[in-house]
């Protein structure tokens, strides 16, 4: 809720739509969520904010319950 009350006096204050201040605060976090979905387990730094990466444990973890997924799928289940 907070979120959404930045979001309106940035774009009062810069004189921007809603739509473009979103774009622009949440532009890190899915370019962040992008890298670490390819899977070349690259870590991604945002200033003042904090490294992430994903474990290639994990990566493998959620390959296979989307393999699992996609396989009961095709079966029609």
């Amino acid at each position: 809720m907070k979120e959404k009350i930045i979001i309106q006096k940035l774009a009062s204050k810069f004189n921007l739509p809603l739509a473009k201040i979103e774009e622009i605060i949440y532009h890190q976090f899915k370019y962040t969520a992008k890298i670490i979905k390819e899977g070349n387990f690259q870590s991604v730094r945002l200033p003042y904010f904090g490294k992430f990466h994903a474990k290639k444990t994990r990566i493998a973890y959620l390959n296979e319950l989307t393999r699992k997924k996609n396989e009961r799928l095709a079966n029609g289940k």
